[in-house]
């Protein structure tokens, strides 16, 4: 079992999310970057799906009572462990009995996961372990850990000599544009509105969460500002009547009737899983199929 002594910014149970409900209004959520969380449950010998912990900005004080196999991807933290032995990520962490791992500030970066060897076993709910906030449902009581919280850990299956390390994060420099795919109101921007997103520099406002990563820079101008509600995804980018464009997070809406200029590929959501308020993002194109081929490349890095 973990012991929750202090809880962190925002610690979040999170497995790999609920396909198969939009329909009912409940979007697919689960991990930020599914690909890390998929890293650090291979690193314990979990499946890919395994539920764990996705940490944001400053992370928890945990004790494990009877110990357990840990592992850490995504941004690093300060950390440290009671016993005074090294915190290392993308590997396997054997924590003795009585032990307490305390993570602290992100050095760099946003967002990291943390599997235990077992997985974090609160109940399913419409197939998934995910928290999703905005409705209160699903994780540990639908809501971010507070000191006090027990959260109970399934058996583990494998011995520590047959677990691996994780394999290295995908390209995260902030100054890299991030890859979209043209949305389908492309067309309704003039020459004027797509240059004004193409060639300008934004950044990531306060009010950004899980829902949508809000952006401040350069109005974007389009011919109709609402349009009839559509199907969403996570990464769209949708331009609302005050030109300040809003990238759709996990646990966005599934529809919504402002025009999409394009979409963040899926090879570079752990880039928007990482980026914070102040950070700086630009955008340039690619083809569907080259965004099809980068991201077969990166699933075929999780295992």
């Amino acid at each position: 079992m973990i012991e929750v002594f202090k809880p962190g910014r925002c610690d979040l149970v999170m497995d790999a999310g609920r396909p198969g409900w939009g329909a009912l209004g409940v979007p697919i959520g689960g991990a930020a970057d599914a690909w890390a969380l998929a890293e650090a449950n291979a690193c314990v010998g979990n499946p890919a799906d395994a539920a764990g912990l996705e940490l944001l900005l400053a992370g928890p004080v945990l004790h494990f009572p009877l110990g357990g196999i840990v592992a850490l991807t995504g941004a690093r933290f300060e950390a440290h462990r009671s016993s005074g032995a090294p915190v290392v990520w993308n590997s396997p962490v054997a924590l003795a009995a009585g032990e307490t791992l305390t993570l602290g500030k992100a050095q760099s970066g946003c967002r990291s996961w943390l599997a235990v060897q077992g997985g974090i076993a609160v109940p399913l709910l419409l197939g998934s372990r995910s928290t999703f906030l905005p409705s209160g449902f699903g994780g540990h009581e639908g809501r971010a850990l507070k000191a006090g919280d027990v959260l109970a850990c399934g058996r583990a299956s494998l011995p520590l000599e047959t677990l691996r390390l994780a394999s290295p994060a995908a390209n995260l420099d902030k100054d890299t544009p991030l890859r979209l795919v043209a949305g389908p109101q492309t067309g309704l921007f003039d020459d004027a509105g797509l240059a004004a997103f193409f060639g300008g520099r934004y950044r990531i406002g306060a009010a950004s969460d899980r829902r949508g990563l809000r952006l401040h820079g350069p109005a974007v101008t389009c011919a109709r500002t609402e349009l009839a509600s559509q199907g969403v995804l996570p990464g769209a980018v949708q331009v609302p009547p005050d030109g300040q464009p809003i990238i759709l997070g996990w646990d966005g809406p599934v529809t919504g009737g402002y025009p999409v200029i394009g979409c963040v590929i899926r090879a570079d959501h752990p880039r928007l899983a990482q980026l914070q308020p102040g950070d700086a993002v630009c955008f340039e194109t690619v083809s569907v199929e080259q965004a099809q081929a980068l991201a077969a490349t990166q699933t075929g890095g999780a295992r």
